[in-house]
Protein backbone atom coordinates (compact mmCIF):
# COMPACT_ATOMS: atom_id res chain seq x y z
CA UNK A 1 0.00 0.00 0.00
CA UNK A 2 1.42 3.45 -0.90
CA UNK A 3 2.72 5.45 2.06
CA UNK A 4 0.37 8.37 1.41
CA UNK A 5 -2.65 6.04 1.38
CA UNK A 6 -1.58 4.51 4.68
CA UNK A 7 -1.43 7.99 6.17
CA UNK A 8 -4.84 8.87 4.76
CA UNK A 9 -6.46 5.72 6.13
CA UNK A 10 -4.88 6.28 9.54
CA UNK A 11 -6.19 9.85 9.71
CA UNK A 12 -9.67 8.65 8.69
CA UNK A 13 -9.62 6.14 11.53
CA UNK A 14 -9.19 8.96 13.98
CA UNK A 15 -11.92 10.92 12.24
CA UNK A 16 -14.48 8.15 11.95
CA UNK A 17 -13.71 6.27 15.16
CA UNK A 18 -13.41 2.60 15.84
CA UNK A 19 -16.28 1.65 13.50
CA UNK A 20 -13.91 2.06 10.53
CA UNK A 21 -10.78 0.82 12.22
CA UNK A 22 -10.45 -2.12 9.83
CA UNK A 23 -9.76 0.01 6.73
CA UNK A 24 -6.04 -0.85 6.68
CA UNK A 25 -6.19 -2.64 3.33
CA UNK A 26 -8.63 -0.52 1.37
CA UNK A 27 -7.02 -1.29 -1.99
CA UNK A 28 -7.07 -5.08 -1.67
CA UNK A 29 -9.08 -6.80 -4.40
CA UNK A 30 -10.64 -10.25 -4.69
CA UNK A 31 -10.41 -12.47 -7.78
CA UNK A 32 -13.11 -11.63 -10.30
CA UNK A 33 -15.89 -14.06 -11.11
CA UNK A 34 -17.02 -12.05 -14.13
CA UNK A 35 -15.19 -10.19 -16.88
CA UNK A 36 -17.20 -7.13 -15.86
CA UNK A 37 -15.49 -7.03 -12.47
CA UNK A 38 -12.19 -5.16 -12.40
CA UNK A 39 -9.51 -7.08 -10.53
CA UNK A 40 -7.04 -4.18 -10.52
CA UNK A 41 -9.41 -1.38 -9.57
CA UNK A 42 -8.19 1.10 -7.02
CA UNK A 43 -9.87 4.00 -5.27
CA UNK A 44 -7.86 7.20 -5.58
CA UNK A 45 -6.90 8.39 -2.07
CA UNK A 46 -8.55 11.79 -2.63
CA UNK A 47 -11.83 10.18 -3.67
CA UNK A 48 -11.71 7.67 -0.83
CA UNK A 49 -11.23 10.55 1.59
CA UNK A 50 -14.26 12.37 0.19
CA UNK A 51 -16.39 9.24 0.45
CA UNK A 52 -15.41 8.59 4.06
CA UNK A 53 -16.06 12.21 4.98
CA UNK A 54 -19.51 11.92 3.36
CA UNK A 55 -20.17 8.76 5.36
CA UNK A 56 -19.47 10.66 8.56
CA UNK A 57 -21.31 13.82 7.46
CA UNK A 58 -24.47 11.87 6.68
CA UNK A 59 -24.19 9.36 9.50
CA UNK A 60 -27.76 10.03 10.64
CA UNK A 61 -29.08 9.03 7.19
CA UNK A 62 -26.88 6.00 6.58
CA UNK A 63 -28.21 2.95 8.41
CA UNK A 64 -25.54 0.43 7.45
CA UNK A 65 -21.76 0.91 7.26
CA UNK A 66 -20.69 -2.50 6.01
CA UNK A 67 -20.33 -1.55 2.32
CA UNK A 68 -19.85 1.74 0.49
CA UNK A 69 -20.16 2.37 -3.25
CA UNK A 70 -17.72 4.84 -4.84
CA UNK A 71 -18.05 5.96 -8.47
CA UNK A 72 -14.90 7.53 -9.91
CA UNK A 73 -16.08 9.56 -12.88
CA UNK A 74 -12.61 10.89 -13.62
CA UNK A 75 -12.10 7.61 -15.53
CA UNK A 76 -13.58 6.91 -18.97
CA UNK A 77 -16.63 4.70 -19.27
CA UNK A 78 -14.59 1.86 -20.80
CA UNK A 79 -12.77 1.43 -17.45
CA UNK A 80 -14.23 -0.34 -14.41
CA UNK A 81 -14.84 2.63 -12.09
CA UNK A 82 -17.65 1.71 -9.71
CA UNK A 83 -16.04 0.41 -6.52
CA UNK A 84 -17.86 -1.51 -3.79
CA UNK A 85 -15.70 -1.32 -0.69
CA UNK A 86 -16.15 -3.51 2.37
CA UNK A 87 -15.56 -1.46 5.51
CA UNK A 88 -15.25 -4.65 7.54
CA UNK A 89 -12.11 -6.02 5.89
CA UNK A 90 -11.08 -3.46 3.26
CA UNK A 91 -11.67 -5.73 0.25
CA UNK A 92 -13.07 -4.20 -2.90
CA UNK A 93 -14.82 -5.16 -6.13
CA UNK A 94 -14.86 -2.87 -9.15
CA UNK A 95 -17.41 -2.76 -11.97
CA UNK A 96 -18.29 -1.00 -15.21
CA UNK A 97 -20.85 1.82 -14.85
CA UNK A 98 -22.33 4.22 -17.39
CA UNK A 99 -22.81 7.95 -16.88
CA UNK A 100 -25.62 10.19 -18.11
CA UNK A 101 -25.89 11.35 -21.71
CA UNK A 102 -26.21 14.95 -20.50
CA UNK A 103 -22.78 14.64 -18.91
CA UNK A 104 -21.23 13.47 -22.19
CA UNK A 105 -23.18 15.00 -25.10
CA UNK A 106 -20.62 14.01 -27.73
CA UNK A 107 -20.45 10.44 -26.43
CA UNK A 108 -16.69 10.47 -26.01
CA UNK A 109 -16.84 8.14 -23.02
CA UNK A 110 -15.64 10.87 -20.65
CA UNK A 111 -17.92 12.62 -18.15
CA UNK A 112 -17.60 16.31 -18.99
CA UNK A 113 -19.93 17.83 -16.40
CA UNK A 114 -22.19 16.99 -13.47
CA UNK A 115 -25.67 18.44 -13.17
CA UNK A 116 -28.50 18.32 -10.63
CA UNK A 117 -30.99 19.98 -12.97
CA UNK A 118 -34.24 18.22 -13.89
CA UNK A 119 -34.32 16.93 -17.47
CA UNK A 120 -30.55 17.40 -17.80
CA UNK A 121 -30.03 13.63 -18.30
CA UNK A 122 -26.73 14.17 -16.52
CA UNK A 123 -24.98 12.39 -13.71
CA UNK A 124 -25.01 14.23 -10.38
CA UNK A 125 -22.07 14.39 -7.99
CA UNK A 126 -22.28 13.79 -4.27
CA UNK A 127 -23.49 11.37 -1.63
CA UNK A 128 -26.51 9.14 -2.17
CA UNK A 129 -28.47 6.90 0.17
CA UNK A 130 -29.77 3.67 -1.30
CA UNK A 131 -33.51 3.56 -0.68
CA UNK A 132 -35.51 0.50 -1.72
CA UNK A 133 -35.32 -1.91 -4.59
CA UNK A 134 -38.11 -2.60 -7.05
CA UNK A 135 -38.71 -4.14 -10.46
CA UNK A 136 -39.32 -1.59 -13.20
CA UNK A 137 -38.68 -1.01 -16.89
CA UNK A 138 -34.99 -1.87 -16.40
CA UNK A 139 -35.72 -4.91 -14.26
CA UNK A 140 -34.44 -5.00 -10.70
CA UNK A 141 -33.36 -1.51 -9.60
CA UNK A 142 -32.79 0.46 -6.41
CA UNK A 143 -33.93 4.02 -5.81
CA UNK A 144 -31.54 6.68 -4.55
CA UNK A 145 -31.93 9.74 -2.33
CA UNK A 146 -29.50 12.60 -2.97
CA UNK A 147 -27.98 13.84 0.29
CA UNK A 148 -26.02 16.85 -0.98
CA UNK A 149 -27.01 20.12 -2.72
CA UNK A 150 -25.30 18.78 -5.84
CA UNK A 151 -27.69 15.83 -6.13
CA UNK A 152 -30.75 16.90 -4.13
CA UNK A 153 -33.05 16.25 -7.09
CA UNK A 154 -32.07 12.60 -7.43
CA UNK A 155 -35.38 11.21 -6.18
CA UNK A 156 -37.55 13.54 -8.27
CA UNK A 157 -35.37 12.80 -11.31
CA UNK A 158 -35.84 9.06 -10.67
CA UNK A 159 -32.09 8.46 -10.46
CA UNK A 160 -31.57 4.79 -9.62
CA UNK A 161 -29.09 1.95 -9.92
CA UNK A 162 -30.17 -0.47 -12.65
CA UNK A 163 -28.82 -2.94 -15.17
CA UNK A 164 -28.45 -2.04 -18.85
CA UNK A 165 -27.67 -3.94 -22.05
CA UNK A 166 -25.31 -1.17 -23.13
CA UNK A 167 -22.93 -1.81 -20.23
CA UNK A 168 -20.65 -4.79 -20.81
CA UNK A 169 -17.14 -5.77 -21.84
CA UNK A 170 -18.51 -6.70 -25.26
CA UNK A 171 -19.77 -3.15 -25.77
CA UNK A 172 -16.37 -1.78 -24.75
CA UNK A 173 -14.60 -4.12 -27.17
CA UNK A 174 -16.91 -3.25 -30.07
CA UNK A 175 -17.46 0.46 -29.48
CA UNK A 176 -14.66 1.63 -27.21
CA UNK A 177 -17.21 3.29 -24.90
CA UNK A 178 -20.28 2.26 -22.96
CA UNK A 179 -23.73 3.51 -23.79
CA UNK A 180 -25.15 6.37 -21.73
CA UNK A 181 -27.97 6.51 -19.19
CA UNK A 182 -30.39 9.31 -18.38
CA UNK A 183 -28.33 10.09 -15.30
CA UNK A 184 -28.72 6.75 -13.52
CA UNK A 185 -25.92 4.47 -12.39
CA UNK A 186 -26.30 1.83 -15.12
CA UNK A 187 -24.38 -1.39 -14.47
CA UNK A 188 -23.86 -4.56 -16.47
CA UNK A 189 -26.90 -6.80 -16.11
CA UNK A 190 -24.58 -9.66 -15.17
CA UNK A 191 -23.20 -7.81 -12.13
CA UNK A 192 -26.30 -5.97 -10.92
CA UNK A 193 -27.46 -8.56 -8.39
CA UNK A 194 -24.00 -8.80 -6.88
CA UNK A 195 -23.82 -5.05 -6.40
CA UNK A 196 -27.33 -4.69 -5.01
CA UNK A 197 -26.72 -7.53 -2.56
CA UNK A 198 -23.92 -5.44 -1.05
CA UNK A 199 -25.47 -2.00 -1.50
CA UNK A 200 -29.00 -2.70 -0.32
CA UNK A 201 -31.23 -0.07 1.34
CA UNK A 202 -29.64 2.32 3.82
CA UNK A 203 -26.09 2.44 2.42
CA UNK A 204 -23.89 5.15 0.92
CA UNK A 205 -22.94 5.63 -2.71
CA UNK A 206 -20.57 8.49 -3.43
CA UNK A 207 -19.98 9.86 -6.94
CA UNK A 208 -17.33 12.38 -7.90
CA UNK A 209 -14.08 12.83 -9.84
CA UNK A 210 -10.78 11.93 -8.20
Amino acid sequence: MPRELKALVFSRRLFLGTALASLTCVVTTRPAVSRNVGVAGRVAPSLLGRALEALERHRDRITYRDFVGIADFSLPSRSPRFHVLSLADGTMRTYLVAHGRGSDPAHTGWLERFSNEPHSNATSAGAYRTNYDYVGSHGRSIRLDGLDPTNSNAASRAIVVHGAWYVSDDIVERCGVLGRSEGCFALAESTLDEVLTRLGPGRLIYAYKA
